[in-house]
């Protein structure tokens, strides 16, 4: 015992601090590694399920920009769609508004003629005929088929739409155009080039009508050319008589 006993004193005082401070150490590094232990257990279980919803949030959001790139390419393929359908429409009301033109359903104004025919103030002869003295329905034909073979677009007589159905007929001492009654003078106004008058002049049926009517039996004819001529619609009864199917006009 005397030779331990004087081991024990011979250690310095500053080594005993020393061993007791890193004994100390030690337990608090064991302590530390203790309580960690449990809470990178508990993070290592909880990080795999919130991986697998990452992941499971990213497939969803893939599958989402897909369908947003196919239905843009739907929304393409409508609007392209939908500029066929306009240009249909716009094709479709283009001929309509053609076929109300030719029909005389729409008031139209511009370059043109007008024609003024009246009876005659020759005195009538002992072995004359009144009636060629008088303007008649074949007059007002006659005019209006020249003013049509001179490039009239629209054509009315005293303010009664000439249309692919009118009638000029005598009745009475009156001419009837569509259904009205007219009397004399007759104006009848045309709208189209601005050379009419030179191809009614190229027009030999133009120039035996005023060599016959004018100048053998007097009728009065005279022409204006004013800045601007209109004409009225159409303002009769139409009567459907027959359709038929008109093909689609082919693909550009």
């Amino acid at each position: 015992m005397t030779a331990i006993t004087a081991r024990i004193r011979a250690i310095q005082s500053w080594q005993v601090t020393l061993g007791f401070a890193l004994l100390a150490l030690g337990f608090l590094v064991a302590a530390q590694l203790a309580a960690e232990g449990p809470r990178v257990r508990y993070t290592t279980q909880e990080r795999s399920p919130l991986v697998e919803t990452a992941l499971g949030l990213q497939t969803q959001q893939d599958q989402l920009k897909t369908q947003i790139l196919e239905l843009r390419k739907q929304i393409k393929a409508l609007e392209d769609q939908g500029q066929g359908t306009t240009t249909q429409q716009r094709e479709a009301n283009a001929n309509l508004e053609g076929a109300r033109i030719a029909a005389g359903l729409i008031p139209l104004t511009g370059t043109g003629i007008v024609f003024r025919l009246a009876d005659s103030s020759q005195p009538v002869p002992a072995n004359g005929n009144p009636a060629d003295y008088a303007v008649t329905a074949r007059d007002i034909r006659t005019v209006v088929a020249e003013l049509w073979l001179a490039g009239a677009e629209a054509i009315a007589v005293n303010g009664e739409r000439v249309t692919a159905t009118t009638g000029v007929l005598d009745i009475g001492g009156t001419i009837l155009v569509n259904s009205a009654y007219l009397a004399p003078p007759y104006q009848i106004s045309a709208i189209g080039p601005t050379d009419m008058l030179a191809q009614l002049g190229l027009s030999q049926g133009w120039v035996d009508f005023i060599e016959t009517r004018r100048g053998r039996f007097g009728i009065d004819v005279s022409f204006a050319e004013p800045p601007t001529v209109d004409i009225a619609a159409f303002s009769g009864s139409l009567n459907l008589r027959e359709s038929r199917a008109v093909p689609p006009s082919p693909a550009p």
